[in-house]
Formats: C-alpha cells, structure tokens, sequence
C-alpha cells in the first residue's frame, strides 16, 4: 500500500500445508475493499477508505483482516508478459501418474517462466500456464524439462494468442 505498510508486509502467504483457514462471510464493504485492490494494489489505505465510505482505521483494519484470515494473499503487480520479453505463452495439460501431484507440484514451480499450476478434473490431471521468450524456449520447455520427468505420462500444448486480463482496473 503506497505510504502504509500492512502487518505482514507485501509478500505472499499461504497457511501452513494442510492446515486451510474456514472461510469467513464477507459483507459489501470487504468485497468492495476487494475489488478496489484488485484493480490497485498500491492504493493507500485512506483512498480505499474513502472510497468504501469507512474510516481511515476501519479500512485498516478490514484489510488486516482479510490478509490475516488468508483472503489477501498478498499483493502483486500484472505483468504485460509480451512487453517484459515472453513472447511465447501457453496452456500446458499434463496427465500425471496417480497420487504423484505433489512431487510434480513441485517440480513445474522450479520450472523458468511457470506462472499458474492447477489440478484438475477431466482428460488431464494438470493445467500449466507457462511464459516463455520464444516457441524455441518453449519447446525446450515441455520437450527437455516436463516431458523427461518420470511422472509425467503425456502433455499437450496450447498456445495462447491473445491474453485478456479479466482482474484489470478501469
């Protein structure tokens, strides 16, 4: 937040493995403070208070709140993946072999331009969103680095050819 730090500062957090927090009912003004700082996230907390039409502390303290209930996970900016030199971006499905998804977890987060891991239902297990510079790093990617590991049984490609942010402020 631009002048005003949250108590936990501005990283990500995640609650421990297996330990997932109940999910606590949210009423207008949390979920207006939610869209406002997902089209800001560097809103100061006077202007989203203002905005909310609270107090300057009750905006404060709604926004701890969603951070310490594990709503806010943390703050970050978006990425025009083209611009900052991914010209390449696709859809990787992987079909895994059963009860390996926390090992292949852990394997595509080390992997050079993965931004969005998901399993999932249906034909495949896994749904990898990567960003890469190029097709030729891309290739490389699924070829040499997801298709050699033991766990992994096939995958299939899918280039993206246009990215609409759908989170984007005004």
């Amino acid at each position: 937040m631009r002048g005003e730090q949250m108590a936990n500062g501005s990283g990500e957090t995640d609650p421990p493995a297996g330990h997932r927090l109940p999910a606590r009912p949210l009423d207008s003004v949390d979920r207006d403070i939610l869209r406002l700082l997902r089209a800001d996230g560097r809103a100061s907390v006077r202007s989203v208070a203002e905005r909310v039409h609270v107090s300057r502390a009750n905006a404060y303290a709604r926004i701890n709140r969603l951070i310490d209930d594990g709503v806010i996970r943390g703050f970050s900016a978006r990425v025009d993946q083209e611009r900052a030199g991914h010209g390449a971006s696709a859809y990787i499905t992987l079909k895994i072999v059963q009860d390996s998804w926390r090992s292949v977890r852990e394997k595509l987060r080390e992997l050079p331009g993965a931004a969005h891991i998901a399993l999932v239902s249906g034909d495949f297990d896994v749904l990898l969103l990567v960003h890469t510079p190029d097709n030729r790093a891309l290739r490389d990617l699924v070829l040499t680095r997801i298709q050699s590991m033991p766990e992994v049984l096939s995958t299939r490609t899918l280039l993206v050819f246009e990215e609409t942010d759908l989170e984007s402020g005004p």
